[in-house]
């Protein structure tokens, strides 16, 4: 059985960014996809959070990473 854990697109921990806040609506903030476990360690362990934020925080930003792309092939 595989767990899903939400991923937020802009990380949590940079939501009270003054640069996060004005440029992003409170909705955009919120946005995430639900990932197995192993694929959001696997992101968070190659990215620190405000690499994420800046750089992908889109589902087709993650999808188009090598790096996540390989990630995700030795989970599968």
């Amino acid at each position: 059985m595989c767990f899903l854990t939400f991923h937020h697109l802009i990380p949590i921990k940079v939501h009270r960014s003054a640069y996060f806040r004005k440029n992003n609506s409170r909705e955009d903030l919120e946005q995430g996809v639900d990932l197995c476990r192993l694929c959001y360690r696997g992101i968070h362990r190659l990215y620190e959070q405000m690499t994420l934020a800046r750089e992908f925080s889109s589902l087709d930003a993650l999808q188009a990473n090598p790096l996540i792309q390989q990630h995700v092939e030795r989970v599968r």
